[in-house]
């Protein structure tokens, strides 16, 4: 790098400061100017938490924060410009336009330039889905404001529109408040990323948790009362709602990169390499934004998680500050909890595995999260799903009380090293009463599998 290289970076949050990081502890000041731009109040926040910032079992959001902008400019050199949002990005004169929190309109100039823009919650584009009470859940500036709402209007009554993660991760925060909960999805059960028969197992703990889940209805409209919501309405009902959070999910927020000419994939993610280049010299992404590899379909797809975040940003730093190093895939893991309920998957589910071409088998079975006669052994479930030839392990889902949603991470293990089921059942894992029954219900499912191929 030539002297005083400057590093421009667009968004705050995981991927972003990361890829900071990680290139100001390969060259330092008198080489390396790093700017970065963040539209909201904060940076390098955990995302994830917000639920449980809304459900108060996190105090308050400074401690969701792991470093605040004065902490960067003191300790990393990083200047970072929060309340500012880059309008647009001009490739041929490697410049951006950004909007301060003044309103000013800046133009700053870039040899390196690290796209972190994160991704959208998306909004049903319904009447009345912009009214005073109902809200998107993606930033910490989102849960602050979810947070003063409940605080300021006590409300009694909520509607979750959407069956995702966050959409259970929310109709948990209120029915901790005590709130009476309905949560709506257009789908058979909620949880869509699992499989229907372990969607249901979701949703009847949920009922027996309180929380009234509404399958396959469609919101309509969403009612307000002298511009507060009052109500979310379905072909099939009418719910009344003091509060709404929408749970529909995100995309990828790449429309910055696209206005800019940047490759966009296939999933509407950002396309990029292994090593986090995008199509165009000097130009990073990473986080939400990007478009990943799946190890297992073999498809470009846009999953949206903080852990990939974090690696990313780690990965584009390290290669911008000089290194090297690659970001090699994903394999869709990933966990949730409602109250006591832990859900869990990892690789394909079975509607995935037939649109990648796999012909595949199936195994289901129920067991405890401990020894049977071990005090607090609950129930859990895991199905498993393998390629029919080879007996290559596809795709796992786990749904389970306390202590049953980690073991997901043997699957995952399994999923990256390409191992057939048979090898799973002979995997040696851990065992003591207050952990596991003697076999562990990873292998007893792989077993099942692996005798229901012929193995």
């Amino acid at each position: 790098m030539n002297a005083r290289t400057r590093l421009l970076v667009v968004g705050g949050d995981a991927a972003g400061m990361s890829a900071a990081s990680q290139a100001r502890r390969r060259i330092g000041p008198d080489g390396l100017e790093i700017v970065a731009f963040e539209r909201g109040a904060h940076t390098s926040y955990s995302a994830c938490g917000i639920p449980y910032l809304v459900g108060k079992t996190v105090a308050g959001p400074e401690d969701l924060v792991a470093r605040d902008p004065a902490t960067f400019r003191r300790d990393h050199a990083v200047d970072v410009r929060t309340g500012t949002e880059v309008r647009a990005i001009d490739l041929d004169r490697r410049t951006v336009e950004a909007v301060g929190p003044d309103g000013r309109v800046l133009t700053e100039p870039f040899d390196h330039l690290m796209v972190a823009t994160g991704a959208v919650p998306r909004r049903p584009g319904l009447p009345g889905d912009r009214a005073e009470g109902v809200f998107g859940v993606q930033t910490l500036d989102d849960g602050i404001a979810v947070t003063a709402y409940l605080e300021e209007r006590r409300p009694k009554r909520a509607v979750v529109v959407g069956g995702g993660y966050i959409g259970l991760e929310m109709a948990e925060a209120f029915a901790l408040r005590g709130m009476e909960v309905t949560v709506i999805t257009s789908g058979d059960e909620p949880m869509a990323t699992l499989d229907p028969d372990m969607g249901a197992l979701v949703r009847g703990a949920m009922a027996e948790m309180g929380i009234d889940v509404r399958t396959r209805e469609r919101v309509s409209a969403i009612e307000a009362e002298g511009g507060r919501v009052a109500a979310v309405v379905t072909p099939e009902g009418t719910y009344p709602a003091d509060v709404v959070a929408l749970g529909l999910g995100v995309r990828p927020a790449s429309d910055l990169a696209r206005d800019a000419g940047l490759e966009i994939g296939p999933s509407g993610g950002i396309a990029v390499d292994a090593r986090m280049r995008t199509s165009h010299e000097g130009v990073w992404a990473a986080g939400d934004c990007v478009e990943n590899f799946h190890r297992i379909s073999r498809a470009p797809v846009a999953i949206a998680l903080g852990t990939h975040a974090n690696k990313q940003g780690r990965v584009a730093g390290i290669n911008i500050g000089g290194g090297y190093a690659r970001f090699e895939g994903v394999v869709g893991t990933a966990i949730t909890k409602v109250c006591d309920l832990e859900v869990a998957r990892t690789g394909l589910n079975e509607a995935e595995a037939e649109a990648a071409g796999f012909a595949y088998e199936t195994a289901t079975m129920r067991s405890t999260t401990r020894a049977g006669y071990y005090p607090g052994a609950t129930w859990m479930t895991v199905k498993l799903l393998a390629e029919r030839r080879s007996g290559r392990l596809l795709g796992g889902q786990i749904v389970g009380r306390e202590n049953s949603g980690k073991r997901i991470d043997v699957l995952a293990t399994a999923l990256w090293n390409d191992m057939d089921v048979e090898d799973v059942s002979g995997m040696d894992l851990s065992y003591a009463p207050p952990f596991s029954p003697v076999w562990d219900p990873v292998l007893i499912a792989a077993r099942k599998l692996s005798e229901k191929l012929g193995n």
